[in-house]
């Protein structure tokens, strides 16, 4: 019997991909207000993003309940778990206690990784994980490949929109006012721990563009036959023209291109993108 690939909901990773990659989902919980929605099929994302938008009360999200895990652990069997990053949910100290009550009904083949990233960064271990597996590596090669992989891994995000900050508290009203008049956008991303960092600011998309791109070049990490995934949240057009960019400076295996599911929607706002590499 194969490994199941088992995510939280912060992985936007489409059914199809989903299928390719033998992913199993579970999910969180996202809160407006008083109004709760659990981020899985059955969530009417436009509607949801059309609820977030009205909302003017604060926003939040809640993990996975360590049973959803142990559920989905016990069903495959055989896991390897990825989880949005320790330092932004208890999504991954859940698994872990899911991990503990499944191995005590007998289904001890687990492995729970941080992914000290989210969104895009979540798919791409994803399907460094399904790639290393089709190798036919042993457990211990891949855990050791895939910590490794996460431990060089970047993830930047730029939003285009900042209510949801604003309503969070993390971004005072003064601040958020200004950036959106002198049309700043914060480029922030992963740190090695896992935490959110700024890491720049650009005026309009044209100096964004240019300011990804040098991230990519400044990491001295070798592009040729790894992939990238870039989410985006009702975004595909400025996706796809950061992707076509990297194209024409690296040589980057794959590009994949997904929409964000509704946790990352939450986060990353409207017209918000996130890209992993």
């Amino acid at each position: 019997m194969g490994y199941k690939i088992i995510v939280d909901s912060c992985c936007d990773v489409t059914p199809q991909l989903a299928q390719q990659l033998d992913v199993t989902s579970v999910p969180l919980t996202m809160r407006l207000g008083q109004k709760e929605f659990t981020d899985d099929d059955t969530l009417d994302l436009p509607g949801f993003m059309a609820e977030m938008k009205a909302c003017t009360e604060k926003v939040g999200s809640a993990a996975p309940p360590p049973l959803v895990y142990k559920e989905a652990m016990e069903s495959a069997r055989r896991s390897f778990v990825v989880t949005l990053s320790s330092q932004l949910s208890a999504s991954h100290s859940n698994a872990k206690l899911g991990q503990t009550y499944a191995e005590e009904n007998g289904a001890a083949d687990i492995h729970v990784f941080d992914s000290k990233s989210a969104s895009a960064g979540e798919v791409l271990i994803a399907v460094k994980l399904r790639e290393l597996l089709s190798k036919g590596m042993s457990k211990d090669q891949i855990i050791g490949a895939v910590n490794h992989f996460i431990d060089n891994m970047k993830t930047y995000f730029v939003l285009e929109r900042h209510d949801n900050l604003l309503k969070n508290g993390r971004l005072n009203k003064i601040t958020g006012k200004i950036i959106n008049l002198l049309n700043i956008k914060l480029i922030m991303g992963s740190d090695k721990l896992g935490n959110i960092a700024l890491y720049a600011k650009a005026r309009g998309t044209k100096q964004m563009l240019e300011k990804m791109v040098s991230f990519i070049r400044s990491s001295e990490k070798s592009t040729s036959g790894e992939n990238m995934v870039i989410s985006h949240c009702n975004n595909f057009t400025l996706a796809k023209q950061l992707s076509t960019i990297i194209s024409q400076h690296f040589d980057f295996k794959d590009i994949i291109i997904v929409p964000t599911k509704g946790l990352s929607s939450l986060y990353t706002d409207d017209k918000g993108i996130v890209m992993a590499f």
